[in-house]
């Protein structure tokens, strides 16, 4: 388990059909393409962003952790192997809400045009399986009601919905978050 404020360092990933790369400024320029779509932000909120606004995010991403170091910043992008594509990102974002425990916030975006074809699904399992040798005793996601791609991909990584709500949207846990509370 990591130190206090001392959190993995992303690792290139292997899937079955998907590379995923630890994020890099240089990304930007490429997802882009991806991610300047709004019909993604339907479900993710906010509009496409510019390729320098992807920089600026990316640059304070790129350094693993928050600015006061209490929370770990892991992201990736997903690639397909066969032909190279760049089809979506992956993140985790680490915390600790015991001091003897780090839990991961999972979320996903591909873009609308791999959308159905599994990429979510088998981008977020490869990371949360390597989350787990990291020791991360926990994962969540936080899911909008209507979509039911995203639901779909939480219940393939043993989430369940919980009887929270965050900005309209479910949380999603593989444990039970009530018995976490009492255990801190």
């Amino acid at each position: 388990m990591p130190e206090k404020n001392s959190w993995p360092i992303a690792a290139s990933l292997q899937g079955e059909r998907l590379q995923l790369e630890p994020l890099t400024i240089e990304h930007a320029e490429e997802a882009v393409e991806i991610l300047n779509d709004q019909r993604l932000h339907e479900w993710i909120g906010g509009a496409p962003p510019s390729r320098e606004e992807l920089e600026q995010r990316y640059r304070r991403q790129v350094a693993g952790h928050s600015p006061d170091g209490r929370q770990g910043w892991l992201n990736w992008m997903l690639r397909e192997r066969a032909g190279g594509q760049l089809v979506g990102t992956v993140q985790a974002t680490l915390y600790r809400p015991c001091p003897d425990r780090v839990e991961a916030e999972l979320a996903w975006v591909v873009g609308h045009a791999f959308q159905g074809a599994g990429y979510g699904k088998e981008g977020a399992s490869v990371m949360a399986a390597w989350l787990r040798t990291q020791g991360i005793s926990g994962c969540v996601a936080h899911v909008h009601p209507g979509h039911g791609a995203s639901a779909g991909i939480a219940r393939a990584l043993g989430m369940k919905p919980t009887d929270e709500i965050h900005d309209s949207e479910v949380l999603w846990a593989d444990f039970d978050p009530r018995e976490r509370r009492s255990e801190c």
